[in-house]
């Protein structure tokens, strides 16, 4: 029983980190493909507030909740293969 306490604590720290690495690599791409768009256009309108507009579109869209399967697929894995192991 403390082995699988210890799993999920450490497994979810390690989820935690891959989370926010994840998130901030993501953020950076994002940050970096808009400032190449409006370099390439010359956009209309400033710069900062184009990438601040596109930066706020991407805080709603589908990427970014897409990071949180960091958490559910390896955790899904794991009672998965509990069970299989288990019970089947």
């Amino acid at each position: 029983m403390i082995g699988m306490i210890r799993l999920a604590v450490f497994g979810f720290l390690g989820m935690t980190v891959m989370y926010f690495l994840l998130s901030i690599y993501s953020r950076s791409t994002q940050r970096e493909e808009l400032e190449k768009e409006w370099d390439a256009e010359q956009g209309p309108g400033d710069r900062d507030d184009f990438i601040a507009a596109g930066m706020a579109a991407y805080e709603k869209g589908l990427r970014k909740k897409l990071i949180w399967l960091v958490y559910v697929i390896p955790t899904l894995a794991v009672i998965a293969a509990i069970y299989l192991l288990n019970f089947a």
